[in-house]
């Protein structure tokens, strides 16, 4: 049985200088395959990290991770990869936790260069070896360049210690990977990445685990993208070693993976310096060698999975360019919730305008009190000729009826503004709530209209009454209406406008404005008329009505900023989802363009005898 001895090191050797000698046979240069793919993965790359996923979606979540892997691999592989095709072929060996992986790799290498031991999790950072020829292409960081390189081992997961062992062919390195079903949360992770960078997975698992859930995940992982893989069966019974081999072999067929090479270990025990027996692992020792020696071979293995991943990356480009639209469509709902509440409150308003619900109450007693008393009413029609020259006299003395009625006005608008308002913060906030994405932005104060409201409503109505008095002086302009009556009359009649504004869009009373203002609506349209003439007063009417409705609509605006500068920080920029796809497209196009998917011969060496299957 395999066992574990304390853990080792075995010293890393300085950096040394890149191979100065020609590519191997085979293998293409540095930029081989153009700069056009390696530009069109740069446009991905930044298409991918302008992409945003704030919303709560139940989409946002996966696509943060899938941007970050992506990201990753495009770091960590593609890109470094694709710049020198001919750097040395880097195996990760990755598994289950007390699989053996540290053990195999150490036996592999002939040194202690990984620690392994009975405690898990063993591998808690990352180690790579490499024949001293090859250290500095992994010195320089262009592979895996989120990692910190040490000489020294460490329980860091963001450091890479990289050991060099002479006994290791040039032109391939091992990289002990952390476990895939670690405990410790950034072991795990940091495994899926180190599994994404490598050129040739070496998957090794046991006897008594070679069935569970994560390695196959990971493996169906790996097939999706076209990665390279073979399998080591570790520490099997000799007497269940057919079995068990027979039906790891049907297990991987089933999900498309019988092309990998599968050797198996039995069961046996370490030596002094905690390695294996030459005899266990001569037959991987020996597919490996053949593999350093063949460099069409290396070739192959890193054009296929360096293909794979490329032709990978189109569909999970599509998944976030989806996600991406998905915030986009999430946040114009809420938008759209937001302003059709906001709406409505605008459709009260206009209504309370044209129904005659503001002349009931206050404002009409105060306009009653006005413009005289009911003898007035009889008479006005009959001496709307004199009334012209005595409109103002008629009231000079009395200034406290106008203050009041303007004040009245003011109050009834204040108070249907208020209550629209409440009503469409209150609507805006249901819609939003019942929402996923709307949920998550909410704030209680959200539900009622602004603190301040009240204060800006009366200052929206002391404002639109003084733009009623400009209309009035603009109209009055050209005729002596003005300079004859002074500012009295020019107060006097904008009061008209208003009541006129307050009871119908077309200054026409219907029958039941006449009733609810009890006859005041003729009044103040015989007043204007006199004054004016009848196009002159339905323009002013018209003009006040458009005047108040903007400035209504401005506060209603307002008031809807509340909840829509939330989407509109939250919310992606309007083409994430074009454009990932078209830094995909370009890609694809690319990739077609390279050749890369051109290898003759099979990516692996040819299977051996003895435990390779």
């Amino acid at each position: 049985m395999t066992t574990h001895g304390d853990p080792a090191t075995h010293p890393g050797a300085p950096a040394v200088a890149a191979r100065t000698g020609p590519p191997d046979a085979g293998e293409g240069p540095p930029g081989t395959t153009g700069d056009g793919l390696s530009a069109a993965l740069a446009g991905l790359r930044a298409a991918i990290d302008a992409a945003r996923f704030p919303l709560a979606l139940p989409s946002a979540e996966p696509a943060r991770h899938a941007a970050v892997g992506l990201t990753d691999q495009l770091d960590d592989y593609l890109l470094p990869r694709l710049a020198r095709l001919d750097a040395p072929l880097l195996v990760v060996v990755g598994g289950s936790t007390g699989a053996g992986k540290s053990t195999l790799v150490n036996s592999l290498v002939q040194a202690r260069v990984s620690a392994a031991g009975v405690l898990r999790p063993t591998t808690r950072s990352p180690v790579l070896v490499c024949n001293p020829t090859d250290s500095a292409w992994f010195r320089q960081g262009e592979l895996l360049p989120g990692l910190t390189r040490t000489n020294e081992p460490s329980e860091n997961p963001g450091i890479l210690h990289l050991v060099t062992a002479p006994a290791l062919p040039a032109g391939l390195a091992f990289l002990d990977a952390p476990d895939i079903d670690s405990v410790v949360d950034a072991n795990r992770a940091l495994a899926g990445q180190l599994l994404a960078a490598a050129d040739l997975w070496l998957f090794v698992t046991t006897a008594a685990r070679y069935a569970d859930a994560v390695p196959w995940e990971l493996l169906r992982s790996a097939r999706a993208r076209g990665a390279v893989i073979a399998m080591v069966l570790d520490r099997v019974p000799p007497e269940a070693a057919d079995e068990i081999a027979a039906h790891l072999s049907e297990m991987l067929a089933a999900q498309g993976l019988d092309a990998a090479p599968l050797f198996v270990l039995p069961e046996t025990w370490v030596d002094g310096q905690g390695l294996l027996p030459d005899k266990v692992t001569a037959p991987l020792s020996t597919w490996f060698s053949r593999l350093a020696a063949d460099a069409d071979a290396r070739s192959a293995v890193v054009r296929q999975t360096l293909d794979g991943a490329l032709a990978a990356l189109h569909p999970a480009v599509d998944g976030l360019a989806d996600a991406a639209d998905e915030q986009a469509a999430a946040a114009d709902a809420l938008d759209e919730r937001v302003r059709a509440a906001y709406r409505g409150a605008r459709r009260s308003v206009e209504q309370g305008l044209s129904d005659g619900r503001l002349l009931r109450g206050e404002v009409l007693a105060r306009w009653q009190e006005f413009v005289g008393t009911g003898e007035f009413f009889r008479t006005l029609e009959a001496r709307i000729g004199r009334f012209r020259d005595r409109v103002v006299a008629a009231v000079t003395g009395r200034p406290a009826p106008a203050a009041e009625l303007r004040n009245a006005i003011e109050s009834q608008l204040v108070t249907l503004l208020r209550g629209v308002a409440s009503e469409a913060a209150e609507n805006a906030y249901t819609g939003w709530k019942a929402h996923p994405a709307g949920a998550a932005l909410l704030d209680p104060p959200l539900a009622h209209a602004s603190d301040d409201l009240a204060e800006r409503a009366e200052r929206l109505v002391r404002d639109w009454q003084r733009g009623v008095l400009d209309l009035v002086r603009e109209e009055g302009g050209d005729r002596r209406f003005v300079a004859r009556t002074a500012a009295y009359a020019v107060n006097a009649t904008g009061l008209a406008v208003m009541i006129a504004v307050f009871a119908s869009t077309a200054f026409i009373p219907t029958g039941l404005e006449v009733a609810t203002g009890a006859g005041t609506t003729v009044a103040a349209q015989a007043v204007l008329q006199a004054i004016f003439g009848d196009q002159a007063v339905r323009n002013l009417a018209n003009k006040a009505r458009v005047d108040l409705l903007d400035r209504v609509g401005a506060l209603l605006e307002e008031e809807a900023t509340r909840f829509l500068d939330r989407t509109a920080a939250a919310r992606p920029a309007a083409e994430t989802g074009t454009a990932l796809r078209e830094a995909a497209g370009e890609v694809e196009m690319a990739r077609h363009r390279s050749g890369l998917s051109r290898t003759d011969g099979p990516a692996l060496p040819p299977a051996g005898a003895g435990g390779e299957r």
